[in-house]
């Protein structure tokens, strides 16, 4: 299991990163050992495991507990379990059902055309979708800037005033460069539209427009293992450019 997401954005120190750590690994054992149990395994203080809940937006240890628990053994599941392959999936499962707000609000800003730009962001594996909607949204004669963690902070910050809506996709939601645009842009009354896991995360609470898409492997940061979120990232993209030419 990649711990990197689940302490993306927290400022944990390097205590409160091994005692998370100690927790996942012994998530069956963590209920009958209690705070100071846990304390004492990881050379902390019983002040130190509550100060992680609480970083972690968690109200103490128990709601920790619980509340980790299940993320940890589906992740256990799905990495063992035969019974979800790929092709258990359909279109329905992966994006669930859009309201028609969410599919209009979408291709409004993202479709049509406008003296102002859709500027797409994204890094790791997100870049790769996020280059393919750039380039047919540039066929479809729709004004469009890319950028990725690589670039200079100036290819944002320089065309804020002619960027209309902002688009960005993060697996995880919490990809600390991508979070980052997207508070400058919403704080410079930039629409903002977040593609990312279906589960809670920042960049879906902080988006104007959020659109959920099935991870089956929510915890797999690096992408090892098989997965349908960026395949179904593009097949959403074009499922909603499909509702968009209907109205023609």
């Amino acid at each position: 299991m990649d711990f990197n997401k689940l302490m993306t954005g927290k400022n944990l120190t390097n205590l409160e990163e091994n005692i998370l750590k100690y927790f996942i690994e012994n998530i069956n054992e963590i209920q009958d050992m209690g705070v100071r149990d846990v304390a004492k395994a990881t050379y902390a203080s019983p002040a130190s495991v509550i100060r992680l809940s609480k970083k972690l937006g968690y109200t103490g240890f128990t709601d920790m507990y619980y509340s980790l628990l299940p993320i940890i053994k589906k992740s256990e599941v799905d990495v063992y379990s035969s019974k979800n392959t790929i092709l258990d999936y359909n279109f329905s499962t992966i994006a669930g059902q859009l309201s028609e707000d969410k599919i209009n609000n979408f291709n409004e800003k993202i479709f049509k055309k406008s003296k102002k730009y859709v500027f797409i962001y994204a890094t790791g594996f997100s870049k790769i979708i996020s280059e393919y909607i750039y380039k047919k949204l540039l066929v479809l004669g729709r004004k469009a800037i890319i950028s990725s963690g690589s670039d200079s902070i100036g290819v944002f910050e320089n065309n804020l005033e002619d960027i209309g809506a902002m688009l960005v996709i993060s697996k995880s939601g919490e990809t600390e460069q991508v979070y980052n645009k997207l508070l400058t842009a919403s704080e410079a009354d930039i629409y903002t539209i977040s593609v990312t896991q279906d589960s809670d995360n920042r960049m879906a609470l902080l988006s104007d427009l959020n659109l959920p898409v099935k991870d089956i492997h929510q915890l797999d940061d690096r992408n090892m293992l098989p997965n349908i979120f960026f395949p179904s990232v593009l097949l959403l993209f074009e499922f909603l450019l499909e509702k968009h030419l209907e109205q023609f």
